[in-house]
């Protein structure tokens, strides 16, 4: 660098130590404001896709659970066709109400993710997605749900937070406790919306996504 009279301007009272120090404060200021986007990019993590209906996806073992089992009269079962899983059948409110698809137990560690996403094409009708753990209420089985609205005819894509998952036990909602995403052991989706009818729902993929 020059000045303009053609004369070079001179570090004056600096050391050589004074200089190297100098350097090393600016190298180090450098870093410290490009790290944050390299950290970031490291720590990002994918989403994990837990059930997909391709050949070479993962498969979580679905069957049916309807209101038959406590005296009611709903419908519902499940098939798949198309690399999709079609949930479908007739609600009857005069009873239990509900038609549900499960898993079989697992063991997931989903600690890392921010909730579940749903690819689904659906009836407009209200569903409900249900998490289990080991966690138990007075000896009993404690299931965490949330319920999802659907476009009718439109392919969606649902984001479900973890954090709108609510404790409960055959319907009544709980105090706690609150939802271990280290001991996920099983999922399950419901027709619920205590309607009755005809409901159709296509499930495309289930995965654990991350904000």
């Amino acid at each position: 660098m020059r000045r303009r009279n053609g004369t070079t301007p001179q570090l004056t009272g600096m050391t050589m130590n004074d200089i190297r120090t100098a350097s090393r404060l600016l190298l180090l200021t450098c870093v410290m404001l490009i790290s944050p986007f390299v950290f970031s990019e490291e720590l990002k993590v994918d989403n994990l896709l837990l059930n997909g209906f391709k050949s070479n996806e993962p498969d979580l073992q679905w069957y049916v659970q309807n209101d038959t089992v406590m005296g009611g009269r709903s419908e519902g079962g499940f098939s798949i066709v198309d690399e999709e899983l079609l949930f479908s059948g007739v609600t009857n409110t005069n009873g239990g109400g509900f038609s549900s698809i499960r898993t079989q137990r697992f063991i997931k560690d989903l600690s890392g993710y921010s909730g579940i996403k749903l690819r689904v094409k659906a009836d407009g009708r209200k569903y409900t997605w249900s998490i289990q753990t080991d966690a138990r209420w007075r000896g009993r089985q404690v299931s965490y749900w949330a319920d999802f609205k659907t476009i009718a005819g439109e392919l969606e894509e649902i984001y479900i937070p973890f954090t709108e998952f609510a404790p409960q036990f055959r319907g009544f909602e709980l105090d706690g406790p609150s939802l271990d995403l280290s001991k996920i052991s099983e999922f399950a989706l419901y027709q619920y919306d205590k309607t009755d009818g005809a409901f159709e729902l296509k499930l495309l993929s289930v995965e654990a996504y991350t904000q």
